[in-house]
């Protein structure tokens, strides 16, 4: 059997090197076209998250958003008791059928009339 060896050259090398960031921003990139900004006001704005916050016509409804999240937490409790419920029921129903299915006897439970 042949073993294949790779010509590799030193051409096909090349180490990149580094730099580490020290400034806080990131270099300008070069678009081409204009170069001016979107916005007017934009150059004065600061680059933190203010520019995005507006002013609310009406203040919050703390009740309200309270109430939501109640609402919220009561009907996700309900649906993982429905959940872990319908998992022991169907567990329950199965247990008969693994008996039967394994060939024992007396799996299924049969009621008797009292007399």
């Amino acid at each position: 059997m042949k073993t294949q060896r790779s010509t590799v050259t030193d051409e096909e090398h090349r180490v990149l090197s580094f730099r580490p960031r020290t400034s806080p921003r990131p270099p300008a990139r070069r678009v081409s076209g204009p170069t001016e900004p979107r916005y007017a006001d934009a150059a004065q704005e600061p680059l933190d998250l203010a520019r995005y916050e507006h002013p609310r016509e009406e203040p919050d409804d703390f009740r309200h958003r309270m109430l939501a999240n109640i609402t919220a937490c009561a009907f996700t409790v309900v649906l993982i008791a429905v959940g872990i419920w319908l998992a022991v029921s169907i567990a329950d129903l199965s247990r008969p059928q693994d008996c039967t299915l394994m060939g024992g006897n007396g799996c299924v439970r049969i009621a008797s009339p009292h007399i």
